[in-house]
């Protein structure tokens, strides 16, 4: 939806008369129904009395075409301003510009070590309501517009229409070295998109010139404004051809019948335009994502617009990467792998199918920042596809705020007309495909009543409990030298200290001190340097390791034959326990057994990570020979008392 057009001759009287702003501000409120505050108006006067001045070079065509305010469908996002045309061949082509009013920027900490780990990080920081806050490069911004329109509107394909994209910081003097904005790993994306600042007048609009050599009367614009919304068969092909040959996405057995199941309902309908919806239950290991993946890719290459959707941004941000290997890095999927917060103001069937992976993650009201909208984020999925399909372990549920469970789903699906299709994974992948091991974690955790595994015993899983942190993180690192893929992790007991001083440790246990790894890296599974980091729940979930350490702090100990858990000594920084804290500490019964039931959740799902093996540290030391004795056999806390007393930090 374009919210304002002319050409360039319209625009450059709105501006002259002063009437621009105004114009934008009313069709914001007729088309958008979106009111404009004080300040984004004078950004509005601003930015485009700095495109006037741009455009007033007579080689620009007097006719050629100017779109303000571009609403992309399905993307809650909105492209500044458009230049459209013909090029020198006669074929349609149009210009996005971003345009900044920015006239300070820092790099963020560490970004280059960030960048040269994680080649996608496009952030910088500049100055937005007070403050400093990291923001995408502007050049990686109006990039990611120009790919997302190039994906999925038909005409750029069917037409063609040629799109490039630049950034203009008008009010921007770039640095003489050493400049946040033109740093060495920005420059492929600059390439692809450059970026102009305020003496860079000219170059913009040669930049421009570049491509419309004629005007069009609008009609590109109309093209753009009225493209049906599908994959391209570009990012079709782009994308099985990211799929194919990666083993850790080879669907086997169920994972194979409950995938069919899953395109059946999806393309039921795709056909037939009536809504559905799909739960599909399976513990950790079972194959969820695997098969998430896989309807992604195909369902895409169906033409359907599809997303993979996740409450927290770790497991997007991976197996976006993941797909992105080799030649394929320069490719924008992001709008592939999308927050469950997206959905607040999307249109009734905006998407084809949304396939909602950790779905007992979601939370009832999205967050964005500060700001609590919307209504309820599994109505809002739902309303929003015409398939929607929920992944679910109701077991994974660790925090106050996880709101998805199947009774939630079903109620959401009537109430909105769905036709309820169900499927579930139940054969366990990870844990050297030991459904024993889940079933002794269940046991020992308190979490199930007595199983048929109380000890590991003829469990093909490698599990070992250490006493020593250090000795847990030697462990892991041997480990992770072999593949890359071992890591450690804990419980949220330990403040985030290094959040305000970069220098200082998180988790300190004796000698054993290092770090969290919950701000620097959003792709914790698979970046070389997180061995040196301390992963937990908030990175860790939904992800695999081939080996997991995991620490196991105060939280969870054991006293007179049981294994007990204590919120109070969780990490005041940890916001899972949010909402149940004060009624717990009331004594709330059914706070305390929720508080309870989620701390014994995080560990479970910590310590079903790791394909091959889990090795485990506690900080309660009767935990860790409770632990070790269930491995081999049963023995008792009689057992502890001389151990125990050697132990310094008891």
């Amino acid at each position: 939806m374009l919210v304002y057009t002319g050409d360039k001759q319209d625009f450059l009287r709105d501006v002259r008369t002063n009437v621009i702003d105004r114009k934008i501000q009313d069709q914001l409120l007729a088309k958008l129904h979106r009111r404009v505050g004080r300040s984004e108006q004078q950004s509005y006067i601003n930015s485009l009395t700095q495109m006037q001045n741009i455009l007033l070079d007579p080689d620009i065509p007097s006719d050629c075409g100017i779109a303000i305010e571009f609403a992309i469908p399905n993307a809650s996002k909105r492209v500044d301003f458009i230049i459209s045309g013909l090029d020198e061949h006669n074929q349609h082509s149009a210009v996005i510009v971003e345009l900044k009013q920015w006239s300070e920027v820092s790099p963020l900490s560490d970004v280059q070590q960030l960048l040269s780990v994680q080649p996608e990080v496009r952030k910088v920081k500049t100055f937005l309501g007070g403050g400093l806050h990291p923001v995408v490069h502007p050049s990686y911004q109006a990039w990611s517009y120009r790919s997302f329109i190039t994906d999925y509107n038909a005409n750029v394909e069917d037409i063609p229409i040629t799109l490039a994209s630049c950034a203009y910081l008008h009010n921007y003097y770039p640095k003489k070295s050493e400049d946040p904005l033109f740093m060495p790993w920005f420059g492929p994306l600059l390439e692809q998109s450059p970026l102009y600042c305020r003496p860079d007048g000219e170059q913009l609009a040669s930049f421009i010139k570049r491509y419309i050599k004629k005007g069009d009367a609008k009609q590109t614009l109309y093209y753009i404004e009225n493209g049906k919304i599908r994959p391209s068969k570009s990012l079709q092909d782009c994308l099985a051809s990211m799929l194919r040959g990666k083993r850790e996405f080879v669907l086997i057995d169920e994972q194979k019948v409950v995938y069919e199941q899953l395109l059946s309902c999806s393309r039921a309908s795709f056909s037939d335009g009536k809504k559905r919806v799909m739960i599909i239950k399976g513990g950790p290991g079972t194959g969820k994502t695997v098969v998430a993946i896989n309807a992604l890719v195909q369902l895409t290459g169906e033409s359907q617009v599809c997303a993979y959707v996740t409450k927290n941004s770790a497991p997007r941000n991976v197996f976006e990467r993941k797909l992105k290997d080799g030649s394929f890095k320069a490719r924008n999927i992001s709008n592939l792998f999308l927050s469950s917060a997206k959905f607040t103001k999307a249109e009734e069937n905006d998407f084809s199918t949304l396939i909602v992976d950790e779905a007992h993650r979601l939370n009832q009201r999205s967050q964005l920042g500060p700001q609590v909208t919307g209504e309820d984020q599994i109505m809002e999925i739902i309303r929003a596809a015409t398939c929607a399909v929920f992944f679910l372990d109701e077991d994974q549920r660790v925090t106050a705020k996880d709101y998805g469970d199947r009774e939630r789903i079903l109620y959401w699906a009537k109430r909105l007309g769905a036709e309820v299709r169900e499927g579930e994974l139940v054969s366990q992948f990870r844990c050297n495909g030991s459904d024993g091991y889940l079933a002794w974690l269940d046991g020992v955790l308190g979490i199930k009543e007595e199983t048929a595994h109380p000890t590991l015993e003829g469990v093909a899983y490698d599990v070992q409990v250490v006493d020593d942190p250090l000795e847990l993180k030697q462990l892991i690192e041997e480990k992770n030298r072999i593949d890359g893929k071992a890591r450690l992790v804990a419980g949220y007991c330990w403040e985030w200290a290094s959040k305000k001083n970069a220098e200082v440790p998180d988790l300190v246990i004796g000698d054993f001190a290092m770090q969290w790894n919950l701000d620097s890296d959003s792709t914790f599974a698979i970046s070389e340097h997180s061995i040196n980091q301390v992963g937990c729940i908030h990175t860790t979930q939904g992800l695999e390791f081939s080996y997991v350490g995991v620490i196991i702090g105060d939280d969870l100990r054991f006293e007179n034959g049981h294994v007990i858990s204590d919120y109070t000594r969780r990490a005041k920084s940890d916001k899972s326990l949010n909402g149940l804290l004060g009624k717990a500490k009331k004594k709330d019964l059914q706070a305390l057994q929720e508080v309870d039931r989620i701390i014994r959740n995080t560990y479970r799902t910590l310590m079903s990570r790791g394909l091959k093996g889990c090795y485990l540290c506690c900080t309660d030391r009767k935990l860790g020979h409770f632990l070790k004795s269930r491995i081999t056999g049963y023995q008792t806390e009689e057992d502890l008392p001389s151990m125990v007393a050697e132990d310094p930090r008891l």
